[in-house]
């Protein structure tokens, strides 16, 4: 009896609204409050110039501190500047959900997020001994490319089964610890996106640990704003997931570009993530 009490009151709303927890993005719902998340996201992609494939490790601490803020805490490793791979930096994202409005198999919610990043790779990466193509990019982000801070709006609207999401934010870039921004590169940017999720399985809820399968396309767009450096793209990352228990998740996406002049050194991406969740996490025994 206790164990479906605690289902009720603190799992099932994450796990009733599985289909907003989208790969690329974060949407306006946040996860429940008192709860600490892990996660563990790989990877891998070919870097143009040098023809070869590089790999990005992200280590990740989520922590819902009330049913309207949450924080995540990220570091960053790999080798896309370096030969080898080398510890990048780390980054904090916040999220504060503003606005939430309620009704049966469905709701609207709105937030804002602010993200800062301190990175210590070159600009121009260390290149190996068998490059194909010179280096040119001109995208940055936040999550290895510069150091810097980026914020923005997030609206997310759940239709029983199907939760869409679409987000807009600002970008500066700034110099990293161990190199300065080159003029060439930008310094304003300005993202946005829009975000379907699907929840396929199960058709009907009996028990918590019944396995979610959840479907996902996003439409991930940057623009520089920059006059030195202005261009733009789009990308498209459909994904799967995979959650068990209710507290363990597991995703796989593609990510590639539709269309773009943006000169970059990725265009393909392929992203796997763990995550696991406690909930309730000040609860005491007695």
């Amino acid at each position: 009896m206790k164990r479906t009490l605690f289902f009720i009151i603190f799992l099932m709303p994450a796990w009733l609204h599985a289909q907003e927890l989208y790969v690329s993005t974060e949407p306006a719902s946040n996860m429940p409050a008192n709860s600490l998340g892990l996660r563990v996201t790989n990877r891998f992609f070919k870097m143009e110039a040098e023809g070869v494939t590089g790999m990005r490790i992200e280590p990740e601490l989520m922590w819902g501190i009330s049913k309207k803020l949450m924080v995540h805490v990220a570091g960053l490793a790999s080798n896309q500047m370096q030969p080898s791979i080398e510890w990048e930096g780390a980054s904090v994202y916040a999220k504060y959900r503003f606005l939430s409005k309620d009704d049966v198999h469905s709701h609207f919610r709105m937030a804002a997020y602010v993200k800062g990043a301190v990175i210590n790779n070159p600009f121009v990466p260390v290149m190996r001994d068998h490059i194909s193509k010179p280096y040119t990019n001109q995208e940055l982000d936040l999550e290895g490319g510069a150091s810097g801070v980026a914020g923005g709006l997030i609206a997310t609207q759940l239709l029983h089964k199907l939760a869409l999401s679409a987000t807009l934010g600002y970008n500066r870039f700034m110099n990293n610890t161990k190199d300065n921004r080159p003029p060439d590169m930008p310094g304003n940017a300005v993202n946005y996106s829009l975000s379907a999720g699907y929840l396929l399985l199960p058709r009907t809820y009996r028990s918590y640990e019944q396995t979610n399968l959840n479907l996902y396309v996003e439409f991930l767009g940057k623009a520089n704003t920059d006059a030195m450096s202005r261009s733009q793209y789009l990308d498209i990352a459909p994904a799967i997931q995979f959650i068990f228990n209710s507290v363990t998740r597991l995703d796989f996406s593609y990510r590639t570009q539709l269309f773009g002049d943006m000169t970059r050194n990725v265009f393909n991406t392929f992203t796997l993530r763990f995550e696991h969740n406690i909930f309730n996490i000040s609860t005491k025994r007695k």
